[in-house]
């Protein structure tokens, strides 16, 4: 860990040689009047307002873009009862893997698309008298259980026994940006009747007392809750496939967000602790950290260093913009990093998601060594990609 202290509140950062947009933001957050705490995982990367892989500890505010506009983004992961051998083996050809993969597209929309018709979810019984959810609701109900775009994946993967998992990766589709995009600017209004100081506009702020401040947790909280169930639907779609092709169940599994804020106590002092891409890790805390489609994923106990606030990165994170790796990468290069992985990178226009576009999941893990400790390994076998 290095402290940083040329800024209003000291930063704890895991990560050095960040680019000057990265820098610039870290140093807005720390000189937020209202902060208390930052801390910066090995992941960071430019974000809107607040970087990607940033932990904030706010005094009585709450900042939308501190939260990020896939509120309640997470990762589930499940082990299954399966061997490595079971997949490639069944029935008695090296194509079940493929024949799988091929099923789940069928059956999970992504990128764009959505259901055809409305999905089941109690939730939506229950969806808080608020502008922004009521509007969102009748595209939420044709939304649940997609996947989205972007990075958000679809993987099975093999731990170091030949055990195999399935993981995913998704949030709360459009949910999350119309929230963050109404409160956002709802908190520059705000900001600016109250002559609040601001080191960037996009880090406007509510009360967390008021109206508006008390409506975007309950929005928040929904779009959390609405992102759960949304990788739950998937997951449940997934096994129903795999038990189909290969009689396989799930054994254990865990769901971990890291696009959310939350209350966090500080000694005698409650704090409002945003993490945007970052995940809690408590002592007691198990949490997933994704490498690219191209290498390793971990599961790991969290070790409750209180300099993280408790948190550790959610990934690899990127190292290049989605325009700079389709312009820098090249295809060849990473088609052969996913040899013996069956996956969907065929162009130059799917390279903003290649390997290469990703720091090295390992070295990210080496950073946080102090942050938590590695329990699984999980190497891709077949990835889709949103």
């Amino acid at each position: 860990m290095i402290e940083t202290t040329d800024t209003r509140i000291p930063v704890k950062r895991w990560v050095t040689g960040l680019d000057e947009g990265t820098e610039r933001q870290i140093r807005d957050i720390a000189n937020l009047s209202v902060s208390r705490a930052v801390a910066i995982m090995p992941d960071a990367h430019v974000g809107y307002g607040m970087p990607i892989g940033g932990v904030l500890a706010v005094k009585d505010a709450i900042i939308p873009n501190a939260v990020g506009v896939d509120i309640g983004c997470g990762m589930l992961a499940v082990r299954t009862n399966l061997a490595v051998s079971d997949l490639r083996d069944y029935p008695e050809d090296d194509d079940a893997l493929k024949r799988l993969m091929g099923e789940i597209r069928k059956a999970v929309p992504v990128g764009f698309a959505k259901h055809k018709d409305p999905q089941a979810w109690d939730g939506f019984e229950r969806a808080p008298d608020i502008g922004v959810i009521q509007r969102e609701l009748q595209n939420a109900r044709v939304s649940l259980g997609t996947l989205g775009g972007g990075n958000h994946f679809i993987e099975i993967q093999a731990d170091e026994a030949g055990v195999i998992w399935l993981m995913l990766h998704s949030g709360s589709r459009n949910f999350g940006l119309r929230i963050a995009t109404e409160y956002h600017t709802g908190a520059q209004a705000v900001c600016k009747r109250l002559s609040l100081e601001l080191p960037n506009e996009q880090l406007a702020y509510l009360p967390i007392d008021s109206v508006l401040g008390q409506e975007y947790l309950a929005a928040m909280t929904y779009a959390v809750e609405f992102a759960e169930a949304n990788r739950a639907a998937m997951m449940r779609v997934i096994l129903a496939d795999l038990a189909e092709q290969t009689g396989g169940k799930a054994q254990f599994s865990l769901d971990v967000r890291h696009n959310y804020a939350a209350m966090q106590a500080f000694g005698d002092e409650t704090l409002w602790v945003h993490r945007k891409g970052a995940v809690f890790a408590g002592p007691q805390a198990t949490v997933i950290i994704p490498g690219s489609m191209g290498s390793p994923s971990y599961i790991a106990h969290g070790l409750g260093n209180p300099d993280s606030l408790m948190s550790c990165s959610h990934g690899a994170g990127r190292r290049m913009g989605r325009g700079q790796a389709k312009r820098e990468l090249n295809l060849d290069i990473e088609i052969e990093r996913m040899k013996g992985i069956v996956h969907g990178l065929r162009t130059a226009g799917d390279l903003d998601e290649a390997p290469g576009a990703y720091k090295p999941i390992d070295e990210v893990m080496a950073a946080q060594a102090d942050l938590v400790s590695a329990m699984v390994k999980l190497r891709p076998l077949a990835s889709i990609k949103g």
